[in-house]
């Protein structure tokens, strides 16, 4: 039995990330027979030497516990909820440049100085962190949309991260980052068409809705969700069809076009332009 002033391992362990480091336990005051008497009995169980964890702990972190890591670039950016452009075929995570004892086989690793400091008890990198190793991970169009996505959710600011001593690829992204682009489509598409000279607005209203993007006065581009079926795909229609009646050019693509098929895509915009078609009437 433990004594009424020392805390019970489990309900600390859940207390805190669910997935802890011994020597943390110890720090508040969990001796080891406590410690040893509740991974014996189930209640806690042994990641590694020097962690352990509740049996319903996140696994993702136990995985990362598991490897001397932390969660980042891209799988960290995921949990997070911000805009990845393809679920990664690894998991990505972060160790130091000296981390030879890191057992990563089944992961992409980060073999890095991290800008922000990781402490020892840390299992996930700060955001910052998460988007530098962003930065040199994916392509620069890719790694914007995380960017983006990141400001746009209110995660951080770009005069918060003006602060901070990027690199390389980093510096561009921060000079490039627009937050208020609320999706990644609209980051593919900012930096794709910028390049025609022509007035390009993206995610605006015209006749009650928003349009994807309008190039010129009336070439409108409106792009499907993954999953563009039902009520919503009906309402698209009619959109369409009222906006072709008001002198608009309407292009509609696929999820899948924009991001698969560029090149079919930019070329239907490139004939409707030398058409005219983005001209007023």
């Amino acid at each position: 039995m433990l004594h009424p002033n020392v805390p019970d391992p489990v309900e600390l362990v859940a207390l805190l990330s669910r997935v802890v480091r011994t020597e943390r336990l110890r720090a508040l005051g969990i001796g080891r027979r406590a410690l040893d008497h509740a991974l014996t009995s189930g209640h806690l169980v042994r990641v590694r030497r020097g962690w352990v964890a509740v049996p319903s702990a996140d696994p993702v972190l136990v995985a990362a516990a598991r490897a001397g890591a932390v969660v980042t670039c891209i799988s960290q950016a995921a949990r997070l909820g911000l805009w990845v452009h393809e679920p990664p075929a690894k998991f990505h995570v972060g160790v130091g440049p000296h981390s030879a004892g890191a057992n990563t086989d089944r992961a992409h690793v980060h073999w890095m100085d991290p800008m922000i400091p990781r402490h020892p008890d840390e299992l996930v990198d700060p955001i910052e962190n998460v988007l530098a190793v962003v930065a040199d991970c994916e392509p620069f169009e890719q790694a914007l949309a995380t960017w983006e996505s990141a400001l746009n959710s209110g995660l951080v600011t770009l005069s918060g991260l003006a602060q901070y001593p990027w690199k390389g690829a980093a510096c561009e992204l921060l000079a490039e980052a627009n937050p208020f682009a609320d999706a990644g489509t609209e980051t593919y598409l900012r930096l794709r068409l910028k390049w025609l000279n022509l007035r390009i607005l993206i995610q605006t209203w015209i006749a009650g809705h928003r349009v994807d993007a309008l190039i010129g006065d009336r070439l409108v581009l409106q792009i499907d969700g993954k999953h563009h079926v039902g009520a919503q795909r009906s309402e698209d229609i009619r959109h369409d069809a009222e906006l072709r009646l008001m002198g608009y050019h309407v292009i509609r693509i696929s999820y899948q076009q924009l991001m698969h098929d560029w090149a079919m895509v930019q070329d239907r915009i490139m004939r409707s332009v030398a058409l005219g078609l983005h001209l007023a009437a």
